[in-house]
């Protein structure tokens, strides 16, 4: 059982420590900060803080900060990377997780800095190394983004 799972399988808070043992983002790409809770081969909720010193506020969009959609659905497809490198028991073993789709993505609200960006992501299927997500990120309650993705656990590539 790891830190601070308990029986069935749930686990929480993670804090970044433990987020950069499951994934190999760094900053300026990593965009999960923390991970409220987790239930291993189910669903996952974490948390991205939302900053003005984020490095592509700079440019998107200079006098109205947007977060771009895409990197608010790459927060989705890490914090599903976590959930599934976490419970496939794959943690240290250098194992990458790369999109293979992503559908029905929506836009509802925009991004700004100073949000706190709850990212909720459930595993709808999983076969082998192959999973399917269902992803929401949340803003005070209010639905921003939703998209399902598909992505891969492999290893990485050789040089």
């Amino acid at each position: 059982m790891a830190d601070g799972e308990n029986a069935a399988g749930a686990l929480g808070p993670v804090d970044t420590r433990r987020i950069l043992s499951l994934l190999p983002h760094r900053y300026p790409m990593l965009l999960v900060d923390r991970v409220v809770s987790m239930v291993k081969d189910t669903s996952i909720h974490a948390v991205k803080a939302v900053t003005i010193n984020e490095p592509f506020f700079q440019g998107h969009f200079p006098g109205r900060p947007i977060m771009p959609g895409v990197l608010i659905v790459e927060a989705l497809a890490q914090a599903g990377g976590v959930l599934a490198i976490e419970s496939m028991g794959l943690a240290g073993t250098g194992k990458l997780v790369y999109f293979m789709s992503i559908d029905g993505i929506k836009f509802r609200k925009p991004v700004e800095p100073g949000c706190l960006l709850d990212l909720h992501v459930t595993i709808l299927q999983a076969k082998r190394n192959i999973c399917k997500f269902e992803g929401r990120a949340m803003l005070d309650g209010q639905l921003a983004t939703e998209c399902q993705f598909t992505a891969m656990i492999a290893d990485p590539p050789t040089d």
